[in-house]
């Protein structure tokens, strides 16, 4: 399953993180703006050059040490079709240079919606009678609140493509709670609670070699009570967590994410990579190795909290 060669990677790695990227033109040196709209104008073109150009820096200096990669759908679709081309670009990419990559859409619907919204991140499309990939990423975040309408379509490709999801359980966001958090009359589990076991239903159908399946959750580490609770009820749901550094998530906080062997969970940064030559008052040339030490840093700090990743 998908989700065996993220894990092997992490394993490989011993780093459990993913580099979210999430762009913004603010985000980006000045000398990679100038010369991408030297090229061509300050129009939706330029930005999304740009946007690639970074990205690709980030991605050469990321890709011996962090297995994996999570860009932002939104960021791209902001720039138009031009936005979506570099998205499906630093897809590409990434995966040239090994990188696991994960969409993250949180895409949600029915039927035979859902079923595009899958051939198009996952899967394939047909072209009378030919295969094509369209985006081709590793996994897909999605939002499970339509239920099982909305997760079945997702179920056949994970299966038969060797692709992965993961599915909205308890998000890092402040106002997850006014939703998540409330108690369901007919059982007394909290909604977060209900999805995360629908998580571990679904996922018996896909299960992989490491006693993970390929349906995932994303759990904030905003919340590492939560966190906890979920690992211990979820044993076979690996978690996507989001919240590390520019959302306060610390080490501590996500340490009860992971299994005795430091698997079952992926954490992720944004910003903290990203914009670390910002933080540092760096020169913008060294973008790209700011982020690389950042994410060493990262590395460092949650396996003090984990220790060693095995297999086994």
């Amino acid at each position: 399953m998908s989700l065996d060669r993220l894990i092997e990677k992490i394993a490989e790695k011993q780093n459990p993180t993913v580099a979210g990227l999430d762009p913004k033109l603010d985000y980006i040196p000045s000398y990679i703006k100038e010369s991408c709209f030297e090229k061509y104008g300050k129009t939706l073109e330029g930005a999304s050059n740009a946007l690639l150009q970074f990205n690709k820096g980030l991605i050469d200096s990321l890709c011996d040490i962090v297995p994996a990669v999570k860009p932002q759908a939104a960021y791209y679709e902001m720039y138009g079709w031009q936005g979506v081309k570099a998205l499906y670009e630093t897809i590409a990419y990434a995966k040239s240079k090994g990188m696991f990559v994960m969409t993250d859409g949180k895409r949600n619907d029915i039927g035979t919606t859902m079923q595009a919204y899958a051939s198009a991140h996952l899967g394939t499309t047909d072209i009378e009678g030919g295969e094509i990939s369209a985006f081709g990423a590793d996994a897909l975040t999605v939002n499970g609140y339509l239920g099982s309408d909305g997760i079945n379509p997702l179920l056949d490709i994970c299966k038969n493509s060797d692709k992965g999801i993961f599915v909205l359980v308890k998000t890092s966001n402040p106002s997850s709670g006014e939703l998540q958090d409330m108690q369901l009359s007919a059982t007394g589990e909290s909604v977060y609670e209900h999805m995360g076991k629908m998580c571990e239903k679904w996922g018996e159908q896909v299960m992989g070699k490491y006693g993970y399946s390929a349906v995932g959750a994303v759990v904030g580490a905003t919340y590492p009570l939560q966190l906890k609770e979920l690992r211990e009820k979820l044993p076979s749901t690996f978690f996507l967590v989001p919240g590390y550094g520019a959302q306060g998530g610390g080490a501590q906080d996500v340490k009860n994410a992971f299994d005795k062997n430091g698997l079952g969970a992926v954490i992720n940064s944004s910003r903290g990579i990203m914009c670390a030559w910002k933080k540092q008052n760096a020169d913008e040339k060294d973008f790209a190795l700011c982020a690389r030490e950042e994410a060493l840093r990262m590395k460092e700090d949650i396996k003090s909290a984990i220790g060693e990743i095995s297999l086994k």
